[in-house]
């Protein structure tokens, strides 16, 4: 199984994703988990409550955008999977954030960023589970 591992854009990517975290904890006092952010925007607490995260989901979707102006091209992305099983994975990570208190952004950035042990604990097992998913899937299933 081919991947298409590109170190730079994913070290780019984890810097912007850091910046928006850092940022958002100084401008608002927030932690920036994925989850919270979604769910919040879904039932907010209030209207200026709803902006920030109206903002901030506007701004990952238009990400596509900014690549295009800045090179001219659209990004190339391959999904290998069908929709039924996309749906069964975002089914299972709603579950998972759902009893692990939360998403990996939240863990694995914000959390680790204040010295969580419990966001510690989680990101080690969504660490752990990522690697016996990939391994499963290539060495055992062989897929």
């Amino acid at each position: 199984m081919d991947t298409t591992f590109t170190p730079l854009l994913s070290l780019a990517g984890g810097g912007l994703i850091g910046l928006a975290a850092v940022l958002l904890m100084l401008g608002l006092g927030r932690i920036m988990g994925a989850t919270g952010l979604v769910a919040g925007l879904l039932a907010p607490a209030s209207g200026r409550d709803w902006a920030w995260r109206a903002a901030l989901v506007l701004g990952m979707a238009t990400g596509p955008l900014v690549w295009l102006a800045a090179t001219g091209t659209w990004p190339q992305v391959s999904v290998a999977a069908g929709p039924v099983q996309l749906v069964l994975g975002g089914l299972a990570v709603g579950i998972g954030v759902t009893f692990g208190g939360g998403c990996t952004s939240g863990h694995g950035i914000c959390g680790l960023a204040r010295l969580s042990p419990r966001s510690l604990v989680a990101t080690l097992t969504f660490m752990a589970s990522a690697a016996l998913t990939v391994y499963v899937i290539r060495h055992v299933i062989g897929a």
